[in-house]
């Protein structure tokens, strides 16, 4: 489907470009690049195909949302940005929020992931139950990808955002990195992957299902073994989500 952008004023473009250069320094600050990014996703992973509701319309900072589960811990990214946000009222929180997200990704040395500005704030959060659950394998992970309009390819490049971050006990139940470089962004989590489990590092169920997938792991193998491939096909599938529902033609 073909997207049809919205024309945003020259003001609103300057803001955008002001916010971002705010946002890598407050990143590199607080070294929070995998919390932006999990909040850019969560976000925008709402997203129903059919129904046309959820998505990354900035819902996401009502407290409702942020009471959702899987949205555990992401209250901080929320509380974090907002001393931005004030500074730029023009600009939506739908577009802030994944503006973050693209930050995040560009500041700890991955690919650059195209951003369009134009989103606009929705007031109704979508229900709860929408995003992946990592006790869950690929037909989950099918399920819940499918819904959003994205495909196999995009689930496994965007399990590779996993190099960022850790997982929290109080927030997932889960502990731990799955890199050993958690601020890096590299093509790591696919090499970890297919080396096995290692003390230390996390491989979740919905990890080790793209191993065991017949259409998951020729990728995976594909992303170990070229990180160029990987960042490709990472920056769109990162795009797709960042705009699903958004400027559709």
């Amino acid at each position: 489907m073909g997207k049809c952008y919205p024309v945003v004023s020259e003001e609103y473009q300057k803001a955008v470009e002001k916010a971002k250069r705010k946002l890598r320094g407050l990143i590199a600050e607080k070294n929070c690049a995998p919390l932006m990014l999990r909040l850019a996703w969560h976000s925008a992973g709402t997203f129903d195909k059919k129904s046309k509701t959820g998505g990354p319309f900035g819902t996401i900072r009502f407290s409702n949302e942020l009471a959702h589960g899987a949205n555990n811990g992401l209250d901080i990214a929320v509380r974090l940005l907002e001393p931005i946000k004030e500074q730029f009222p023009i600009l939506s929180y739908a577009d802030f929020y994944q503006l973050a997200g693209v930050v995040a990704v560009e500041i700890t040395g991955g690919p650059e992931v195209p951003f369009h500005p134009g989103r606009e704030d929705k007031p109704v959060p979508p229900p709860e139950g929408r995003l992946p659950d990592a006790t869950k394998g690929s037909d989950h992970l099918r399920d819940v990808f499918y819904t959003m309009g994205l495909s196999d390819q995009d689930i496994v490049a965007l399990s590779g955002g996993h190099t960022l971050g850790r997982a929290h006990k109080e927030r997932s139940g889960f502990e731990g990195p799955w890199t050993s470089n958690p601020l890096i962004f590299d093509n790591s989590y696919f090499t970890e992957l297919l080396t096995g489990e290692k003390e230390g590092l996390l491989q979740l169920v919905s990890d080790k299902a793209l191993l065991s997938d017949p259409v998951f792991r020729p990728l995976v193998e594909k992303y170990a073994a070229d990180e160029d491939a990987f960042f490709a096909d990472y920056a769109e599938a990162h795009l797709k989500l960042s705009e699903l529902g958004f400027a559709d033609a």
